[in-house]
Parts: structure tokens; sequence; C-alpha cells
């Protein structure tokens, strides 16, 4: 009544057959932290040069550290000034963007990551909070 199958499925299994390589948990959040933390370092960096600061430099390198380290050593692009942005946009995106590292560096473990995240939020949110107080002022 039916003729049989003669070729193959194109709804079978992959398994163990696929020709792309596929990473690992680990390695997808190295990824994603390396991305947030050079994403945070580039809104640094414009932070930097609009209003330079001891601080702000001192954060610029040891972020540039992290994410050269997951990224197996090599160093990260480097940002330059894109135009006139307000300081507490900037201020804003940066402790959103610390956040993010934030969860990410928690889920994998890394301590160093997420210290440095966690310090880099309170250092943004106090920025704000001073914008703010000088705004009103």
């Amino acid at each position: 009544m039916y003729e049989p199958i003669r070729t193959k499925s194109v709804h079978s299994t992959t398994a163990g057959t696929s020709d792309f390589p596929h990473r690992t948990r680990e390695e997808e959040l190295d990824i994603q932290l390396a991305s947030h933390l050079a994403a945070l370092l580039a809104v640094t960096d414009e932070l930097r040069a609009r209003t330079p600061s001891t601080d702000l430099d001192a954060a610029a390198e040891r972020l540039a550290r992290q994410v050269a380290r997951l990224r197996g050593g090599r160093p990260p692009a480097r940002a330059t000034t894109t135009g006139p942005t307000r300081t507490a946009a900037l201020h804003r995106r940066a402790h959103a963007l610390a956040g993010r590292a934030l969860v990410v560096a928690a889920s994998r473990a890394d301590t160093a990551a997420a210290i440095l995240a966690a310090e880099r939020m309170d250092a943004h949110a106090a920025a704000l909070a001073a914008d703010t107080l000088a705004a009103t002022a």
C-alpha cells in the first residue's frame, strides 16, 4: 500500500554529525561578559574624555584588563568621543551596562568581574546622584 522511503528524511536528527562548532555555556558566558565589559569600557572612555578623573582612568584600565583576560589576551578596542552626549546619559548607560555585566559575571561565578561591575554601578549611581543634585541647586 505504501512505497518505502528511499531517501534520508529531512527531519532526522543530526546528533553527532554537526559540521559547525558548538560553544559551551561557559564560553558563551565569557563572550557575553567580555562584550558587556567592552561596552562599559567604551562609555567609560567617553566619560574620561568629557570629565577626566583618576577614578575613571583606573576603572578603564581595570575594565581593559578584564576584557583582555576574557578574550584570551587580545586587548579591547578603545573608543573615542562620539559627539554631544550629556554626561548624565553616559552615566545612566554605564550603570545599565555594569548591571548587565554583573548579572553575567555572577552566573559564571567570576568574582573579579562581578566586583568590578558592582563598583562601577556604585560609581555611576553616585555620579548620577551628584548630577541630579547639581541640576536642582
